[in-house]
């Protein structure tokens, strides 16, 4: 499950998903998340369905790939799925002994799944077609208004890299570890949820000895370099909108205004 994990890999093929400028990618993947939570209509979520679907295809990211990083939600969707089911009031459509589901449950479980799994699918494309040192210019681009309120964004976007950066080395990491417990008799699956969490005792403690061993290598390689942040640095690629930019914030921006006018629908 731990390999399964598609959030902050980049996936390197040529598509025109990923000749997109990062800004460009940044705004569309925050109104596509946002349009998610603007509609409550099933004409809402099928005109999410297939603009997402659409830009998968674009992205020339196997759709097999994509759906591997669900499966490290799993759980946190049972989770919601089941509140949602057994908690929301309304018409009764089922109950055994004091669970009790009803249509407004029924429904409102299903669409808050849709939207988790729409929500990961949406953060994943970017990360899968953005490779993290354009993912920071990006950032630091579009929040360059902010220095002026003293924000420091180049901080917070190098940050945000690094952090999107080694989730897939602590994940291989991690991998490694419990493969190396494991051939010495430590057992990660049977037991109870208790058992469970104790034989993670185990796993945390080199996991966190390397995550520090390994921060501490990269800030002594920042400062070997003379790292001293984003002021008067030039970049090597500068970020420049090209006529593909521009197109995309179009469908994006009417994608977005179709999504919030759903509401008005009855259905």
């Amino acid at each position: 499950m731990l390999r399964d994990i598609t959030i902050g890999q980049y996936y390197p093929v040529s598509s025109p998903l990923h000749r997109l400028d990062p800004r460009t990618k940044l705004a569309g993947t925050m109104l596509y998340l946002l349009s998610l939570f603007m509609t409550d209509r099933l004409t809402g979520y099928l005109i999410a369905t297939v603009f997402l679907f659409t830009v998968i295809r674009l992205s020339r990211v196997p759709f097999r790939f994509m759906v591997k990083g669900l499966k490290a939600i799993i759980l946190l969707l049972a989770l919601s799925v089941s509140f949602n089911m057994f908690l929301t009031p309304g018409r009764e459509l089922f109950r055994l002994g004091f669970i009790s589901i009803t249509y407004e449950g029924l429904f409102t479980a299903a669409f808050m799944a849709i939207r988790l799994v729409y929500l990961v699918l949406g953060s994943s494309i970017m990360t899968l077609t953005t490779t993290p040192n354009a993912l920071t210019d990006g950032l630091e681009k579009s929040l360059g208004f902010m220095k002026r309120f003293g924000v420091p964004v180049h901080e917070i976007a190098m940050m945000m890299s690094i952090a999107l950066r080694f989730i897939p080395i602590l994940v291989e990491e991690t991998d490694k570890i419990m493969k190396a417990q494991t051939a010495r008799g430590a057992d990660f699956e049977s037991g109870g949820l208790i058992k469970k969490a104790r034989a993670m005792v185990p796993l945390l403690v080199p996991l966190f000895i390397s995550a520090f061993r390994r921060a501490l290598d990269l800030s002594m390689a920042m400062e070997a370099r003379c790292y001293h942040g984003g002021e008067g640095r030039t970049k090597m690629k500068p970020l420049r909108y090209g006529k593909n930019d521009r197109i995309a914030y179009v469908i994006v921006i009417i994608y977005f205004i179709v999504m919030g006018s759903t509401n008005l629908l009855p259905f």
